[in-house]
């Protein structure tokens, strides 16, 4: 069996305890070395046979799995944060399949929400924004017109860029020419829950500056939006005037 782990946003003790229980035992295990903590490969059997892709091909890493698989072997692909989230693993799916070997993928903390956690806000904040926009800037790997930031930023609601930190000038003019103010503010985490883990806070208008200041070119993520700003309406979840199948609204006939 191949196992797809999420390793987390970095911190060894935020991978889920079933893909630190697959790591322990696993047979082979193949990490994406520019990205994971390393740390996490100290749980790891002493016979284990560790393989770092950052240098290598999709072809190379499915010979791996291949090999594990015809020894009888359970490998773990262990790639950053969660799996679905730029993780490049649907072309090593589609291969497995092919080669009708069996995987599965085991769903870990993305770096999205280790980044809003260093933060401390929240992405959804009642009369501020209910949606959230995941997305990237463009550079090498291409983006469909349709989801150029400018027209996602038309939507004015909390966005979260990935992939992103060497291309802020551009991102910048894109998030303004869609309609973000200025003055929106905007953030960059740079290796959320590492320890060198760093907060820079700025807006919209400073993002680029910001990231030049601070020598920040990778490892970091984006959030934009007013939900940075702490303002927002009290939720009516726990409104004492607000009834739901648990509670009855203060003050309401039925008791």
């Amino acid at each position: 069996m191949i196992h797809f782990v999420g390793a987390g946003p970095g911190a060894p003790d935020l991978i889920t305890v079933r893909g630190a229980r697959l790591l322990a035992a696993t047979d082979v295990v193949i990490y994406a070395g520019s990205l994971v903590n390393p740390a996490l490969l100290a749980s790891c059997a002493p016979h284990c046979e560790v393989h770092d892709s950052a240098g290598m091909t999709l072809e190379e890493t499915i010979a791996v799995m291949r090999a594990a698989d015809a020894a009888g072997k359970d490998c773990v692909r262990l790639h950053t944060g969660d799996p679905a989230l730029y993780g490049a693993i649907a072309e090593q799916m589609m291969e497995l399949d092919r080669l009708e070997i069996a995987y599965e993928v085991v769903p870990g903390v993305s770096s999205l929400f280790g980044a809003t956690a260093a933060l401390g806000c929240e992405l959804t904040r009642p009369g501020v924004s209910q949606s959230l926009i995941v997305t990237r800037a463009e550079g090498r790997t291409p983006v469909p017109e349709r989801e150029r930031l400018s027209l996602l930023a038309a939507h004015g609601c909390t966005m979260a860029l990935f992939l992103s930190a060497g291309l802020l000038e551009q991102a910048q003019e894109e998030l303004l020419l869609g309609g973000y103010p200025a003055e929106t503010p905007a953030a960059i985490v740079y290796r959320a829950t590492w320890p060198d883990e760093a907060v820079f806070r700025c807006t919209v208008g400073t993002l680029a500056r910001c990231a030049e200041e601070h020598a920040v070119t990778r490892t970091a993520l984006v959030v934009v939006g007013e939900v940075l700003s702490g303002q927002g309406d009290r939720s009516r979840l726990y409104d004492p005037g607000f009834a739901h199948g648990y509670r009855h609204a203060e003050g309401s006939a039925e008791q």
